[in-house]
């Protein structure tokens, strides 16, 4: 089974800037999809963003769409978000999650994944 490791959490203020970073085993961006989710306390997990295998394509939540962006390096084997004028609402615990890819959209429905990694916890204070 494939494993995530997630990095790249971190305090910062509103308005600014972090990149969190996915690592997997390469066959893992070739054969499933790879999503970010986030779980803030007293809430349920959200999808983020998806990204298809072999990065074809790449699917956003409408809140994240224009300060969110999905990246991949397959130098490092890694799958980043690059998140962009943060807000105080943005504070969660963020996971990066896979699933085998069988065809048809990558969804962002935490109920479809089936490997998580541990999270990275990003906080926004404003």
């Amino acid at each position: 089974q494939a494993q995530l490791a997630e990095s790249g959490g971190g305090s910062v203020q509103a308005g600014g800037s972090l990149r969190l970073s996915c690592t997997a085993p390469r066959n893992v961006y070739r054969s499933y999809c790879v999503a970010w989710f986030r779980q803030a306390p007293g809430k349920e997990r959200e999808g983020v963003a998806a990204s298809f295998p072999e990065a074809a394509t790449r699917v956003y939540a409408d809140w994240a769409k224009g300060r969110f962006t999905l990246s991949q390096e397959n130098a490092k084997n890694s799958l980043y978000l690059q998140m962009n004028s943060l807000k105080s609402e943005d504070t969660a615990l963020y996971y990066c999650a896979a699933r085998v890819y069988y065809g048809g959209r990558c969804s962002l429905f935490p109920s479809d994944y089936e490997v998580w990694g541990q999270g990275t916890q990003v906080t926004v204070s404003s």
